[in-house]
C-alpha cells in the first residue's frame, strides 16, 4: 500500500496530460494572464503590470513571473509547461498531508484522502487551469504545517524561518487570502487551546520581521515601477475595498454555504454526513483534528465576511475538509445518512451515459471524439455500478470512495484525448488561427470583433490588438479594412446585422463567424 501512495502523483499526472496537452487556453481568465504577461515583457517591467494599457494590480507578481519566464524561455506560451505550476503545487499538497497524517491514519485511509483530495471538484480542476490559486494553497499548507511541526516540538523555542517565508510567498502569489487564512487559522486554534501566550511565539517580532522586510521590498519595487497611483490600488484599493464594499465579486454572506454543495462534488454530501455523524456519536477528535476543524470554521466564517466572494477563495480549506472526514471515517458507525451520502453520487455516476447521450442530441460537444466521450461515459458508470456494489456488499467508505475516484480519473484520462474537438467551442486559438490566415490572403492589418467575450486577449494569438466595435460600426464600414470576428448568437436578434453577413463570404469557427470579404 506504501508503493501505491508513492505512484499517486505519476497516476494523477497521467490522468491530467492528455488535457494539459490538447486544450486551449480559456478566454475568462488564461488569455488575459498571459496578455499582461505579454505587454511586461514589452514595457520590461517586473512589478507594475496593465492590461492593455489599464493599470493592472489585482494579483501580486510571482504567477505572472511563471509565464514571463515560460515564454522567454519557449518563444511561446506552452500549455503543458505552464499547466505544471497547477498540478506540481498540488502534488506537493497532497504529499504535505500524507506526512502530517502518517502517525494517524492507516495507509489505506491516507491513500483514500489522497484520492478523495484529487478528484474534488474545485481541486481537480484548478490542478489542470492556469491560475494562482493552487500555488498560493501550496504555500499556505506549507506554512500551517511549518506551524503545527513547530507546535508539537516542545523543544523548539524558535519559530521556523519558513513559516513567515511561506506566508509572504502565499501573499505574494494571490494576495491577502494567503495572510489571512494562516493568521487566524493559527490564533484560532491556540485560543481555543487556552495557549493565548503562545500567540507571540508564533506572531512575534521574527515573524512579522520577515514579513514586513519582505513587503517593504516589494512596495518599494512596486513603487518604483508604477508610482504611488499603483501602489496605492495595490494596498487599499485591492485589499480595504474588496473587504467591506466589493467592486467585484460581491456576493450575500451566505454565499459559500451555496456554493460548497458542487465546489467539493461528489464528495459534499460525505463530507457533511461524516461531520455529523461524529458529532451525534460524540466522537472525540485528537490534535490534528482540532487543529483542521479550527482552520475550516475560522476561514469560513471569516471569508464569509468579506464583501468579495469568489469559490477559489475556498480551496486552502479543502485538504482539512477532505483529511479531517477521511480520518473521522474511521470512528464512526455507518448509518442511513453516511449510506445515503455515497450512494446518490454513486447513482448520478450511473447516469453518465445519459448526461453524454443529451449532450449529444443538443450539440453541446462541437468535433469532439463521441467514441472517447462514451469510453468515459462508461468509466463513470462502471465506477458507479461498482461502488454500489460495495455498498450492497458491506464494502467500507473508503472502498466506495476509491472506486468513484478511479472511475473520475480514467474518464478524465479518456476525455482528455477529446478535449482537441472543443477548442473551437471554449477557445480562441483555432478562431485566431483561421483570422490570421484570412488576414494574410486579404492583405489585412487590423483585427476587429463584435460580441465575442474578452476578445480584447486575442492579442496572445494574434499578436495585435483586437479592436471591439458595435453593430453601427460594423453597418457603416468602419471594419471593412480588417478582418472581422463576430459571436454568431448576435445575428438572430439584428436583421441589419445578419443580412450584412449573408451578403459577404463568412466562416463558420466555432461559436463564431469571420467574415472573409
Amino acid at each position: 500500500m506504501s508503493k501505491k501512495i508513492s505512484y499517486l502523483p505519476y497516476v494523477f499526472f497521467l490522468a491530467l496530460l492528455p488535457a494539459m496537452i490538447f486544450r486551449d487556453f480559456s478566454p475568462a481568465n488564461e488569455l488575459r494572464y498571459l496578455s499582461i504577461a505579454d505587454e511586461a515583457i514589452k514595457q520590461g517591467h517586473l512589478f507594475a503590470f496593465t492590461n492593455h494599457g489599464w493599470m493592472y494590480a489585482d494579483k501580486p507578481p510571482l504567477y505572472l513571473w511563471i509565464i514571463m519566464l515560460g515564454k522567454m524561455i519557449f518563444g511561446r506560451h506552452c500549455m503543458w509547461f505552464l499547466s505544471l505550476f497547477s498540478f506540481v503545487p498540488a502534488m506537493v499538497i497532497l504529499r504535505v498531508m500524507d506526512r502530517w497524517m502518517r502517525n494517524i491514519l492507516p495507509l489505506q485511509a491516507r491513500f483514500t484522502g489522497n484520492l478523495m483530495l484529487m478528484s474534488c471538484g474545485l481541486f481537480l480542476c484548478l490542478s489542470l487551469f492556469l491560475r494562482m490559486d493552487m500555488l498560493m494553497c501550496m504555500f499556505i499548507t506549507l506554512a500551517l504545517y511549518s506551524f503545527w511541526k513547530t507546535y508539537t516540538s516542545p523543544d523548539e523555542r524558535s519559530v521556523s524561518i519558513w513559516f513567515p517565508v511561506f506566508i509572504f510567498l502565499a501573499i505574494f502569489t494571490k494576495g491577502p487570502i494567503g495572510f489571512l487564512v494562516p493568521f487566524i487559522s493559527t490564533v484560532a486554534f491556540l485560543l481555543v487551546k487556552r495557549q493565548a501566550a503562545m500567540i507571540r511565539r508564533f506572531w512575534g517580532w521574527k515573524t512579522w520581521g520577515i514579513l514586513l522586510t519582505l513587503c517593504v521590498l516589494w512596495f518599494f519595487m512596486v513603487w518604483q515601477e508604477g508610482g504611488s497611483p499603483y501602489l496605492c490600488n495595490l494596498l487599499f484599493h485591492q485589499t480595504v475595498d474588496r473587504a467591506f464594499n466589493a467592486f467585484h465579486h460581491k456576493e450575500p454572506f451566505y454565499y459559500y454555504l451555496v456554493v460548497f454543495w458542487y465546489l467539493l462534488a461528489p464528495w459534499s454530501l460525505l463530507i457533511v454526513s461524516v461531520y455529523a455523524t461524529a458529532f451525534k456519536q460524540h466522537v472525540k477528535i485528537n490534535e490534528e483534528e482540532r487543529f483542521f476543524l479550527t482552520s475550516i470554521v475560522t476561514a469560513f466564517v471569516i471569508l464569509s465576511l468579506i464583501s468579495s466572494k469568489i469559490e477559489v477563495y475556498l480551496l486552502p480549506i479543502f485538504p482539512y475538509f477532505v483529511y479531517l472526514t477521511v480520518s473521522l471515517m474511521q470512528r464512526i458507525r455507518e448509518n442511513v445518512w453516511t449510506r445515503l451520502s455515497m450512494i446518490i453520487p454513486s447513482l448520478i455516476f450511473t447516469l453518465a451515459p445519459v448526461f453524454l447521450a443529451i449532450a449529444i442530441s443538443r450539440r453541446w460537444m462541437g468535433d469532439t471524439n463521441r467514441v472517447l466521450c462514451i469510453l468515459a461515459a462508461i468509466s463513470f458508470f462502471a465506477s458507479g455500478v461498482y461502488a454500489l456494489w460495495l455498498l450492497r456488499k458491506g464494502g467500507t467508505l473508503c472502498r466506495q470512495v476509491n472506486s468513484l475516484a478511479c472511475g473520475i480519473f480514467v474518464a478524465l484520462f479518456l476525455f482528455g484525448f477529446a478535449v482537441s474537438g472543443m477548442n473551437t467551442e471554449w477557445g480562441y486559438g483555432d478562431l485566431c488561427q483561421k483570422a490570421k490566415e484570412v488576414a494574410t490572403m486579404e492583405h489585412r492589418q487590423h483585427y476587429y470583433s463584435y460580441g465575442i467575450p474578452r476578445s480584447e486577449n486575442m492579442d496572445v494569438f494574434l499578436g495585435k490588438d483586437v479592436k471591439e466595435v458595435s453593430a453601427q460600426d460594423i453597418l457603416t464600414g468602419k471594419s471593412d479594412d480588417g478582418v472581422l470576428m463576430i459571436r454568431a448568437k448576435r445575428l438572430k436578434h439584428d436583421l441589419p446585422l445578419k443580412h450584412y453577413v449573408e451578403s459577404h463570404k463568412y466562416m463558420h469557427v466555432g461559436r463564431n463567424l469571420i467574415i472573409e470579404e
